[in-house]
């Protein structure tokens, strides 16, 4: 584990964090501040389509836009929002959480721009059904459209990434722990149900995803954030306080206080952008996926539910988990994961508040796992692309043996009496391989995505002129061009 946690430190050095940050600004000017300056209309096409209030025009696709946006919050809104972030300020500090909204405000246009691209870039299968992500756009944005010999080098990279997620996964994990502890039920018995639950959502595949995630994530998220708020505003006159410990410990790092042994700025960063990274997925290259499926007439509508995603998940559900460890003072004791998200809780609201965080990290921890099994899919199906009957036995196979290496993991975790904090350090080395692949592409993709924004703002802001030869999907352009 000293080895491992070298390793992971490594990855998640300054050449990752150097690279995400630098990434995100490069967007964030290129695209005009979009994701400050049109934050208005971000939530106006997004929040105010769910209230009812903005009509969803929809396109060709496997979704609507709200069932694919359901699938990847729910991909993404997960485990890593309360175990992942509750470890970030127990070994990070305070500090851990500024860093953390740094990442997800620059994260919002680097979604933006990955789940535009996969929407413009996607293709139909055999049966007309469109897919895309990170792996299309490598081959038709690098490939075909640029030559670059060596995409295929990048979608192995990713590729390998992602599907080493497959077998180290948190989420069976992290929801046996919290349900276990707070029910006194072992951890195994827990992990058998957890995946009998899942292979009930997974068993219609993507659709049947679309409409239970549609049914769920609404609901989960509203029943955390609302147990939340309570304990905030309970411990209102600490809110100032939990703050400035936020604010000081993100540059000068944090003094060693109770069972907390202390902490550099340093490792309040790395931590803080890891956690983010995991929580939010912007720049992973995992919920493009799921988006790509969405019916919508233009990449870039499609692109402001990732932002919106990444707004919601971080800026709003960890930055309650985060307070709540703060202002609860349970930060320092030296509990991490799960355990202390629900002792946080317990101490907010009492026997009630630990049952509301096991029984969220319970519907979380489902929606991520069931969210996940769509990305697996998309690769599989790019991958076996032009063998439509390998691909049908491959799928079928995949679906029955997905959930089983997050129960192993839950067995061994017991068996060895691995802590919490160890078992995380296994996210944070899966987010950091495909994120390097997808993050050199979309710089590389980036004229294509300035141009998407810029008809985008044309043809529904009213900023530019239209221009009536440009195609907004890479395929219909293709069309004109052999024309």
């Amino acid at each position: 584990m000293e080895l491992f946690s070298k390793i992971v430190g490594w990855l998640w050095g300054l050449p990752l964090i150097i690279m995400m940050t630098v990434t995100g600004l490069y967007f964030t000017i290129g695209s005009g501040f979009f994701q400050f300056s049109k934050f208005g209309h971000i939530m106006k096409k997004t929040f105010g389509s769910i209230m009812g209030k903005e009509k969803d025009e929809g396109g060709e696709g496997l979704l609507s836009s709200f069932e694919a946006i359901s699938v990847a919050i729910g991909g993404s809104v997960g485990v890593a929002n309360i175990g992942g972030v509750a470890t970030a300020v127990a070994v990070g500090g305070p500090g851990a959480i500024f860093w953390m909204w740094l990442s997800a405000l620059l994260g919002m246009i680097l979604k933006m721009t990955e789940v535009s691209l996969a929407v413009y870039y996607r293709n139909k299968d055999e049966n007309g059904i469109p897919f895309g992500g990170p792996t299309f756009y490598m081959e038709k944005g690098l490939g075909e459209e640029r030559g670059i010999k060596i995409w295929p080098v990048l979608a192995v990279i990713f590729g390998a990434g992602i599907f080493s997620t497959f077998f180290l996964t948190l989420q069976n994990y992290t929801v046996s722990e919290a349900i276990g502890n707070t029910f006194g039920i072992s951890l195994i018995t827990v992990s058998v149900v957890y995946v009998i639950c899942t292979y009930l959502i997974i068993s219609g595949g993507i659709p049947s995803l679309g409409k239970a995630a549609a049914k769920i994530v609404p609901f989960m998220c509203l029943f955390y954030i609302i147990g939340g708020l309570i304990i905030i505003f309970k411990n209102i006159t600490v809110l100032p306080q939990a703050l400035g410990m936020i604010i000081k410990g993100a540059f000068t790092g944090t003094a060693a206080v109770g069972g907390f042994a202390g902490m550099g700025a340093m490792q309040a960063l790395k931590l803080g952008m890891a956690r983010a990274v995991y929580s939010n997925e912007a720049g992973w290259g995992t919920s493009p996926m799921i988006h790509a499926t969405a019916k919508v007439e233009h990449p870039v509508k499609q692109g402001l539910w990732g932002a919106f995603e990444v707004f919601i998940d971080t800026i709003v559900v960890c930055t309650i988990t985060a307070l709540v460890v703060i202002m609860t003072g349970q930060w320092s004791t030296g509990l991490d994961g799960a355990t202390l998200a629900l002792t946080a809780f317990e101490v907010g609201l009492g026997r009630f508040g630990r049952i509301v965080v096991a029984f969220s990290i319970f519907l979380l921890g489902l929606s991520t796992t069931t969210g996940w099994y769509a990305y697996y899919e998309v690769v599989l199906r790019h991958l076996f692309k032009n063998r439509p009957d390998i691909k049908d036995n491959i799928l079928k196979v995949y679906r029955w043996v997905y959930p089983i290496p997050g129960m192993l993991l839950v067995i061994m975790a017991v068996t060895s009496g691995l802590p919490g904090a160890a078992v995380w350090l296994f996210g944070d080395f899966t987010s950091a391989i495909p994120t390097f692949a997808n993050v050199i592409t979309i710089m590389i993709l980036s004229p294509t995505f300035f141009k998407l924004v810029k008809d985008y703002k044309a043809r529904y802001l009213g900023i530019g002129k239209v221009d009536p030869h440009f195609a907004v999907f890479y395929e219909d352009g293709k069309k004109k061009a052999s024309k």
